[in-house]
């Protein structure tokens, strides 16, 4: 067969699915819901583990001296604050402060109680630890007993901004609220050091969780970090990026919310590649009858293959674009109801090459019944 046949060959892939989209229809829903599915569980999967690291993710600090082998940064140890003088020692050190992290109880105004973490800031516009979106209110954070509350939990805490509450039974006043401070579990409360302090009496000036770096510019922070390691005796220090892959690693591969997390994730998988599959190949089937008239016309069965892939392509093609606008939909709806959910582009674009790569194995396996039963034989 010539060129000019195979063009028109190509073409009725197409032209089929112009003219019968009614038949297409479904399995084009179908991959933009599986891509969709797939997309949200993971999305799910990585905006909840990323919530363990919002601490660090949103700091400025180059580096983090913790505790030794810290397994997740909510697990640090508390270490000596004099090794932020004994940071500043080093030349490629510019400023060093400390940040605190810890465990406690809420009691609102109502009796309500929730298990928290409390994280205790230097309230300075420009502190290493305290993110750009909570510089504002810096000053009002400088207050006594003043503390900060995501605001998607206000209503799990009882209480609402201006309000008073208890933290390890003593009091605290809700000076405003943040957004994207959400925890796995229980909530977060952020607060000076100060304020820290005075509601975690175990707590003592000379001890802190974490010691913030900032070096000086032109300096790396990888070198720093490796000549620290070899130097500094009975701590672990780490760039923002490894402290927070490490803490994500580890509620993932090693507790039980990261296993029944990621288990749903990959039913969630599954169920997407089932539905895609089979309504692509059903769909595929219901043209075996044309595509045997096209056999008995003589046309060699290599050349149908070619366009029975083809419209599995654009089949697929057609649900990521529905996909996208589905994807696009659910994420702003997350992002209005507090929902923590990560789409970057690596995550979008895996996806899309799963759901591509389905659509065409499917059509694929819709060819052995085409190869197998002679045209005679669907034509009656």
């Amino acid at each position: 067969m010539c060129e000019r046949t195979f063009i028109r060959m190509v073409s009725l892939a197409r032209s089929t699915l112009l003219h019968e989209w009614r038949r297409f229809l479904a399995a084009v829903l179908a991959t933009a819901f599986s891509a969709v599915l797939m997309q949200v569980q993971f999305a799910l999967l990585l905006g909840m583990f990323a919530t363990v690291t919002t601490v660090v993710d949103r700091s400025k600090a180059e580096l983090w001296v913790s505790s030794p082998d810290l397994p997740s940064v909510e697990l640090g140890r508390e270490i000596p604050r004099r090794l932020e003088a004994v940071a500043l020692g080093y030349s490629s050190v510019a400023r060093a402060e400390p940040l605190l992290l810890g465990l406690g109880e809420w009691r609102s105004p109502r009796g309500q109680k929730v298990a928290i973490t409390l994280v205790g800031y230097e309230a300075r516009p420009d502190g290493l630890g305290l993110p750009a979106e909570l510089r504002a209110f810096a000053p009002r954070l400088g207050e006594s007993a003043a503390v900060l509350l995501e605001e998607t939990d206000l209503a799990k805490l009882g209480v609402t901004v201006g309000e008073s509450a208890e933290v390890n039974g003593r009091k605290v006043r809700v000076v405003g609220t943040v957004r994207g401070f959400r925890a796995i579990g229980g909530a977060n409360v952020l607060a000076s050091a100060e304020t820290f302090r005075h509601l975690t009496p175990s707590s003592s000036e000379d001890r802190t969780s974490f010691v913030l770096l900032d070096l000086r510019d032109g300096e790396s922070a990888e070198a720093v970090r490796d000549r620290f390691r070899r130097e500094m005796r009975g701590v672990s220090v780490w760039t923002g990026a490894e402290l927070s892959h490490r803490s994500q690693r580890y509620w993932l591969l090693e507790s039980g919310a990261g296993a029944g997390a990621g288990f749903a994730s990959l039913l969630g998988l599954a169920v997407g590649v089932a539905i895609t599959s089979q309504t692509l190949r059903a769909a595929m089937l219901s043209s075996l009858r044309e595509f045997a008239t096209l056999r008995a016309l003589g046309v060699p069965s290599r050349r149908l293959a070619r366009v029975v892939l083809e419209q599995s392509f654009w089949i697929g093609l057609l649900g990521l674009l529905l996909a996208a606008v589905g994807t696009a939909a659910v994420a702003a709806l997350g992002a209005w109801a507090g929902v923590a959910m990560l789409f970057p582009g690596w995550l979008l674009a895996l996806t899309a090459a799963f759901s591509l790569g389905v659509a065409l194995l499917s059509g694929a396996l819709a060819l052995r019944p085409l190869y197998s039963v002679e045209p005679a034989d669907l034509l009656r």
